[in-house]
């Protein structure tokens, strides 16, 4: 009797096991899906707001649309082409795709951070200069300054793509990434060129800034009275606030990445310290794409009332002319 019941409890171990191994798979491959999905709408709907409300606006939803439509190519040529190697595990669209992916990765990650540079300095402008912010930060210079960036960036970006190292997939992460150890002195380099000037730049601006709004909170008297209206005015933005956060938050996201990325390089050694690390952190990276726009509109009145215009214009096209003729809006 014994017998009988011991086989049968240990094919039904095999069975979940075999059951188990299945659904993870499944269960990584859906959250891609769905972490797709998500980035498209969102980054989406903000382009189309942006584009929608065409009108004086602010210089900074210039950078803000830059931002967006990296994060809209991360959603649409990243994302999906490992939904279906998280299925069978293992990549099957080729050295050349695989290297391309990791091209695009490194490519829109320092478009972001470049953009979140110009986007500082832009704010730094209007607290330090608000009677001649205007005429400083114009839109024409603002997508100057956006196309050299996307340029730059891809040009930096380019020797891996020319075939000096071999692209690897993470099976892990289930992601392509390019092997940046063959090409240390490079890498450094790409590094130093990306992060330093950035770093410095938003550090410095955003300490002034807020160094500018408790001056004013304080109640420090200034000499002259029409710069500190001025300066009121420009300090209470919530486009400051917005922006800063917006880097914090893109900090939080790919600072684990970085970290295990770092120890890796440094070690020689595979960070293994809970299972699927590396898929954790880099699509904890991946996923600041959705988190830009529930900051956009979390803290952006602006951005909201584009969505309102946007809204409007899909539901009724009269009640949206209506809307951009109360806020001063052209609808043509």
């Amino acid at each position: 009797m014994k017998q009988p019941r011991e086989k049968k409890l240990s094919s039904y171990d095999f069975s979940r096991s075999r059951r188990g191994e299945v659904d993870e798979p499944l269960t990584q491959a859906a959250a891609l899906a769905s972490l797709a999905v998500a980035i498209i709408l969102a980054n989406v709907t903000i382009i189309a707001a942006f584009v929608n409300s065409r009108g004086p606006g602010e210089v900074i939803n210039c950078y803000l649309l830059s931002l967006a439509v990296a994060d809209l190519l991360i959603g649409l040529c990243v994302v999906p082409l490992s939904v279906y190697p998280a299925l069978i595990q293992k990549w099957v669209y080729g050295d050349l795709v695989c290297r391309l992916v990791g091209y695009l990765e490194v490519t829109l990650w320092a478009v972001t951070v470049y953009t979140f540079m110009w986007i500082s300095v832009d704010r730094y402008l209007a607290v330090r200069k608000p009677l001649r912010y205007d005429t400083v930060q114009t839109k024409i210079r603002c997508q100057c300054w956006m196309a050299l960036t996307w340029v730059s960036a891809a040009m930096m970006c380019c020797p891996p793509l020319l075939g000096f190292n071999q692209p690897t997939f993470d099976n892990d992460a289930l992601v392509c990434l390019l092997d940046w150890k063959n090409m240390a002195a490079y890498s450094i380099t790409l590094a130093v060129i990306i992060l330093g000037p950035s770093v410095i730049t938003i550090v410095y601006t955003y300490t002034y800034i807020f160094s500018m709004m408790k001056k004013l909170r304080s109640g420090e008297p200034m000499h002259d009275k029409e710069t500190a209206t001025a300066l009121s005015e420009a300090c209470a933005n919530p486009s400051h606030i917005m922006s800063f956060v917006l880097v914090v938050m893109f900090c939080v996201s790919w600072a684990p990445f970085i970290m295990v990325r770092a120890y890796e390089g440094t070690t020689g050694n595979r960070a293994s310290l809970v299972p699927h690390l590396h898929f954790v952190v880099f699509w904890l990276g991946v996923l600041n794409s959705v988190w830009k726009a529930l900051v956009l509109v979390s803290l952006s009145p602006q951005f909201r009332l584009m969505l309102r215009i946007l809204g409007f214009t899909l539901c009724c096209r009269h009640r949206a002319r209506m809307q951009m003729e109360l806020i001063g809006m052209d609808d043509d």
